[in-house]
């Protein structure tokens, strides 16, 4: 302390008595952090014991993450700690939000062994904003539904969740199948194709036109095709004929092939697998051979 019985200190002696190095001292004092009580007859910078006690504020809250201006707002009384420390809270939760998703393109791009070109292109689809990748959806949305009354407004349900955003803790997996759901719903040949499904749904409801819109008739089709496949069964055997009578009735077989070969496009599936990854859910049954096997005999029905 000074010897002129005020019991000031120099910044030297609050840096002994506080233990913190005089030039964080100097630069809080100069930030108007920890202003002076005085000053010397030299001009030097005093303070008093309650500097002190402020200096330990400064540091735990600077040690706690608080920027400068928010250390300043607490000390000039115009926010308290718990407001400060709860807007903190949430800038830091976004930052953590940030660094997970960091954590997994880097994971991804380790693990794929990804170009420069790939990593790029992954680290800006996985970085976008809620609000962003919300858009990219409902784009899609509203492209593929265009002037299109479904009469099921579950199939919109069903196609926007399955389209869902990333989770805020996403794996390296869930980042790798956001990103090429992303690239997929853009394609505008799967658009197309994702509009075509729906535009025969649309038709189909009501009508006497077996779809895999229908759970019934995939059920049948899955257990039908499936007992062909294991029995050895070819396509265009006159054995596969009564398979396909089993399964669609008196329907015209040209219209359900039509049907089924929109919807057995390995883009569907793949969308499919996508949306169930990103969900966080186990990937849907791939029924993809039996389907094949359905449409090419009712491709061998319908030949010519």
């Amino acid at each position: 302390m000074t010897d002129d019985g005020t019991g000031l200190m120099t910044i030297g002696e609050l840096a002994r008595t506080t233990g913190l190095p005089v030039r964080t001292i100097r630069y809080w004092s100069d930030e108007g952090a920890l202003p002076p009580q005085a000053r010397s007859a030299g001009g030097y910078r005093l303070y008093d014991a309650a500097s002190a006690a402020r200096l330990e504020l400064i540091r735990t809250l600077r040690e706690l993450g608080l920027g400068l201006d928010a250390v300043r707002r607490v000390l000039a009384g115009e926010a308290t700690v718990a407001q400060v420390a709860a807007a903190h809270v949430s800038a830091l939760d976004a930052q953590i939000g940030a660094l997970r998703v960091t954590r997994a393109v880097l994971s991804s791009v380790a693990r794929r062994g990804s170009t420069a070109e790939e990593m790029t292109l992954m680290n800006k689809l996985a970085r976008l904003s809620t609000t962003e990748r919300r858009r990219i959806i409902d784009d899609f949305m509203a492209e593929v539904f265009a002037g299109i009354d479904p009469g099921d407004p579950d199939i919109r349900t069903r196609l926007r969740f399955a389209a869902a955003d990333l989770p805020d803790d996403p794996t390296s997996e869930q980042v790798d199948a956001w990103v090429e759901l992303a690239e997929l719903v853009q394609d505008p040949e799967f658009r197309v194709t994702m509009r075509r499904m729906i535009e025969f749904n649309t038709a189909d409801r009501g009508a006497d036109v077996p779809t895999s819109s229908s759970l019934w008739f995939v059920s049948r089709l899955v257990r039908l095709a499936g007992e062909a496949l294991r029995d050895g069964v070819a396509p265009d055997a006159p054995r596969a004929g009564d398979v396909v009578r089993e399964l669609i009735g008196d329907a015209d077989p040209a219209v359900v092939l039509e049907r089924l070969t929109a919807v057995t496009d390995v883009r569907l599936a793949r969308y499919r697998e996508l949306s169930a990854i990103v969900n966080g859910l186990e990937p849907p049954a791939d029924h993809q051979e039996r389907f094949g096997w359905v449409v090419a005999a009712l491709g061998a029905r319908t030949a010519g």
